[in-house]
Order: structure tokens, then C-alpha cells, then sequence
């Protein structure tokens, strides 16, 4: 006799990118984790915040980060709603939009991780085709599921969508088009106008990449009231903790660290992917924090293990319409040369 739902006894799980037990020793550019640390002043808030009061329960509606993310991006508090991680936002838009048998969409390749969501949620799941050229295949003139998933930019391709092309997918979805901007602060433009324009457009954001904060789990969302009123039922009522708290409104107010740390994160991209294409290599155009690059012989596992040999971690994914490249994650311009020296090497 078993005690567990059978889609749960079924599933297999998301399994997230390798960490190595002992990290000293390795470079590390499969998890796309900012390689600098995050602002001295989140630093200094947290150190602030680590005394008597952590025997309080936390602001359940964590009003003064909210408040910081909503001053930045020029929407009222209403239409922001904090979380613990992006992760969590997405899994409380498919447990609040898509019922047992209902259909969430997004593109293959994308973040599986929607995938596993929609299993838990009972709820079915449909994939449409991305090309490398940006191409949709099989898309309907009107996706009638209940939730559309687009990552934007796209992981682990690091293809961008411009506003006015996101714009024309929310006229096609009948139901919620969630733009997942993860990465969406290493790129040129971003979505967030469109929630004031399109009824059915969801923002998620992320501190994890772009701010440094991959070990606090923070995240955020912009949508329209009743969407955020409906997130705010059914998360944890104590989601986030007081440091997570103050570091959000810290890193949120710290815009000439985060500006800084942007431009030399996109400078050595752009460097690494000439260097890259010097070698041989096909890499496409980025709007991530990382680069999607396949060999001359596109024989991705060759170079994974060669790399993985040398204490150097790369993702490298079996699906076959991924398995002749490799997603290299951006880190500091010293692990970079280093990883490119081995790659010379390698061959």
C-alpha cells in the first residue's frame, strides 16, 4: 500500500546542477552564480539585522523590501509581491492558475524545472519547439492553456525576446504568460513595462544572479493586484526571514554596486564568446550571464569531461537537442582565462 499520490510516486524530481562537496580547488561556472560577492551594504544589513529581534517572527508581508523592489521599478506595492526565491512564484502560479489536468506551456529547451512543478500541481504539461534561430515551432495562433512560461532570456540558450515580440505571445495566450526574468539583468531590455500594458503578463525576477544572492532565496514578482492578492493566499506566511528581508532591501537600494557588477560580468561575456569563436567554437548571441558554446566536433560530453578532469565545471546536458554544446556560466575574467587556457588544450 502506498501513502503518496501516484503522480507524486511517479515522478522523477528535478535534479539541480552538480555541487561539488569540497568547492576549493574548482571553477566553478555550471550553476550561473554571480562570481562576485554581493554589496557591502547587504553585508552590513544582515550583520545589522543578527541579534535580539531574530526571536520575532519576520514581517509576513515583508512590506519594506516590497516597497524597495516596487520604488525600482516604478510599480505601487500592490503589484509586488516578494518570495523565497523565483522558484517559489513559480510554483504558486501553477498551484493557483492550473488545476489537476489543466495544461501549462513553455519552450523545449527552457527551465525544466516547470515541468516538475506541473507534476506536483496534478496538472499536465505541453513543450513547443525553440530553434537556435529563435524560432517557435508549433505554436498555436491561440495557446488556450492555463499558463505560458517564457523564459527571457532563455536558459540555457541565452536567446532574447524583444518587448514588442513578448507582447504579440500575451495577445496569443488565453491564460497567464509568465515572463521568467532571471536573467533578464544582464540583458539589453526586459518586460516589466508589460504588465501595465497586457491583463495576462506575470514578471518574475530573481536576486540569485544578478545581485549576488544565490544563499539568501529571494525573489520577486510584478503583476496586476488580484494576481499578487492571489500569490499572497497561498505562500508561506513567514516565507521570507528577517536577513533575507533586509539583504532585499539593501542590494534593491544599491544600484551603483549592482550597476558595476553588471557591466563587468557583460564585458567579460562578450570577451569569452570572441575568444570562444576564435577557437572554433559556435556560440550564440547572449543576454544571460552565461553562454551557450558547441565545439567544432559538437561533441559536448567530449569537453565536459575533459574540463571536469581539470577541476573545471561546466553544464552539460543529455538532452539531444542540447548535447552537442555546453551553458559556461560567467565568472571573474581570472577563471575565464583559465577555462579558455584548458579549452586551447583540450582541443
Amino acid at each position: 500500500m502506498s501513502y503518496l499520490r501516484k503522480n507524486i510516486a511517479d515522478m522523477t524530481g528535478y535534479v539541480p546542477g552538480f555541487q561539488p562537496p569540497d568547492e576549493a580547488g574548482w571553477v566553478k561556472l555550471n550553476t550561473n552564480e554571480n562570481p562576485y560577492p554581493p554589496s557591502p551594504k547587504v553585508v552590513e544589513a544582515i550583520r545589522q539585522a543578527t541579534g535580539d529581534d531574530l526571536r520575532k517572527y519576520p514581517d509576513p508581508a515583508s512590506l519594506a523590501a516590497r516597497r524597495a523592489a516596487a520604488d525600482l521599478y516604478g510599480y505601487p506595492v500592490d503589484w509586488v509581491i516578494m518570495a523565497n526565491g523565483s522558484d517559489e512564484l513559480l510554483n504558486n502560479l501553477i498551484r493557483a492558475c492550473a488545476g489537476e489536468a489543466e495544461e501549462i506551456a513553455y519552450l523545449h529547451p527552457s527551465y525544466s524545472y516547470y515541468a516538475t512543478l506541473a507534476e506536483v500541481q496534478g496538472a499536465t504539461v505541453k513543450t513547443f519547439r525553440l530553434t537556435e534561430d529563435r524560432q517557435i515551432l508549433g505554436l498555436p495562433e491561440r495557446y488556450s492553456g492555463s499558463l505560458f512560461f517564457l523564459t527571457a532570456p532563455n536558459a540555457p540558450l541565452g536567446l532574447t525576446w524583444s518587448p514588442a515580440e513578448v507582447a504579440v505571445l500575451a495577445d496569443r495566450c488565453d491564460g497567464l504568460l509568465v515572463v521568467d526574468e532571471a536573467y533578464a539583468d544582464f540583458s539589453a531590455g526586459n518586460c516589466l513595462g508589460l504588465v501595465k500594458e497586457k491583463q495576462n503578463v506575470v514578471v518574475t525576477r530573481t536576486l540569485s544572479k544578478s545581485y549576488s544572492l544565490a544563499g539568501m532565496r529571494l525573489g520577486l514578482a510584478i503583476a496586476r493586484p488580484e494576481i499578487i492578492a492571489a500569490l499572497d493566499k497561498i505562500r508561506d506566511h513567514y516565507n521570507l526571514d528577517r536577513l533575507a528581508q533586509a539583504a532585499a532591501v539593501a542590494a534593491l537600494k544599491d544600484q551603483e554596486y549592482f550597476s558595476a557588477c553588471i557591466a563587468r560580468i557583460c564585458d567579460i561575456r562578450k570577451w569569452f564568446r570572441d575568444e570562444l569563436i576564435g577557437l572554433g567554437y559556435t556560440v550564440l548571441p547572449s543576454g544571460a550571464n552565461y553562454l551557450f558554446a558547441s565545439p567544432p566536433d559538437r561533441d559536448g560530453q567530449r569537453v565536459y569531461d575533459a574540463l571536469y578532469q581539470r577541476q573545471v565545471l561546466v553544464r552539460f546536458f543529455t538532452d539531444p537537442a542540447l548535447a552537442h554544446g555546453l551553458r559556461i556560466s560567467i565568472g571573474t575574467r581570472e577563471e575565464m582565462e583559465k577555462t579558455l587556457a584548458l579549452l586551447r588544450e583540450i582541443g
